[in-house]
């Protein structure tokens, strides 16, 4: 039979009043030695030597029964204490076993709730002990999983989403060249082409993140001189920037800032960041790109590039999921104005594979800060 807590510090209980009970038997049998040892120094005398055996018997029953008499009261109170520690012992070990176990019912009962897929369970906390922290642990935990398996959902549809538009575009077009004409213009190719590009940088940017989210993302990190690197970057995108009628500008007081960095993955970081920027910036806003060489932050040093647009912003709501997988603010940046969803959240985890955060302040109408740290 496998033994449960409260059954555990019962028997402990009772095995203590049993240590007890020994020794008051042992200490019984002590005194009645020493009354033996007190009747042969006293009474074996010439006397007691020749005295009848019936003599002698009675001569000792008398010395032993006249001083177990004197200490009879004191015999009843030690019985009447032994008797009242056993059952006072018994009763406390039940009450404190069973105020101990209590929580522990409770969290075994939300844990089978949870073992069953039910991880809306909450466990009350009673107390700021070691079982209060162990429930308030529990409802965090229940919490992220709860928060887990939503974001799974959302992934399996999201990524259900994104790949039946291309596959959808790709098979009408197909059917279409199959019931109209032989011949397939090459436009009808190009527009096929373009799909399955976009269907293949899907997959790759899947592919990539859920690397870098489980933490196996190979980085090959060399000595990087920032500053020139987002000085190139700058001019690479500001053809596209003026194009939308942005002025886009580099800011930094000092060269060169050496960071070691995977150069491609950093460069992703900060195209997806400028991107973003001019995606949702209107025309005539402003981009600002500012290189920071040594910013102290928890105790470390970091080098941080911060990308400013004066464009639409975000609502403060959606900032703590900006950098989740597919997550989009809804309207402005919608499926059809917007790209897959996967670029902040591929920036994040690279910048994070790195040793670094990204920081994000944002208002809507004012414009948006992101804000790279860098080891």
């Amino acid at each position: 039979m496998k033994l449960t807590v409260r059954m555990k510090i019962f028997a402990c209980m009772g095995l203590l009043v049993l240590i007890v009970s020994m020794t008051f038997a042992l200490t019984t049998q002590v005194y009645s030695s020493n009354l033996i040892d007190q009747f042969q120094r006293e009474h074996i005398d010439a006397r007691y030597l020749s005295a009848e055996p019936e003599e002698q018997i009675e001569m000792f029953k008398s010395f032993f029964l006249d001083n177990m008499r004197a200490n009879a009261l004191l015999n009843v109170t030690h019985g009447v204490r032994l008797f009242s520690f056993i059952a006072i012992g018994l009763v406390f070990s039940f009450w404190i076993s069973g105020v101990l176990t209590h929580p522990l019912k409770k969290l075994i009962a939300a844990i089978e709730r949870v073992s069953q897929g039910d991880l809306n369970v909450k466990v009350p906390v009673y107390s700021k002990d070691e079982y209060g922290k162990v429930a308030q642990t529990f409802n965090e935990m229940t919490l992220r999983l709860q928060e887990a398996e939503d974001a799974r959902k959302r992934l399996v549809a999201d990524v259900a989403h994104e790949l039946r538009t291309p596959l959808s575009i790709m098979q009408l077009k197909l059917e279409n060249a199959q019931q109209t004409v032989p011949y397939v213009p090459p436009e009808m190719l190009l527009r096929l082409h373009d799909e399955v590009i976009r269907l293949g940088l899907l997959v790759e940017d899947l592919h990539v993140l859920s690397l870098a989210e489980a933490g196996r993302l190979a980085l090959d990190r060399k000595p990087l001189d920032l500053s020139s690197r987002l000085e190139q970057i700058v001019d690479d995108v500001k053809m596209e920037a003026e194009e939308n009628g942005l002025e886009l500008r580099f800011y930094s007081n000092t060269k060169p800032v050496m960071v070691m960095a995977d150069t491609r993955r950093i460069t992703q970081v900060f195209i997806n960041l400028l991107t973003n920027a001019i995606r949702y910036t209107p025309g005539g806003g402003k981009i600002s790109v500012e290189i920071e060489e040594q910013v102290v932050d928890r105790g470390s040093i970091y080098a941080k590039v911060s990308v400013t647009d004066t464009g639409i912003g975000i609502p403060e709501e959606d900032l703590a999921h900006l950098f989740d997988r597919f997550y989009r603010v809804e309207e402005a940046r919608s499926r059809h104005s917007g790209g897959s969803g996967l670029g902040l959240s591929i920036a994040h985890h690279f910048v994070k594979a790195h040793g670094g955060f990204i920081r994000v302040r944002s208002k809507p109408g004012t414009g948006t800060c992101f804000s790279v740290y860098l080891p």
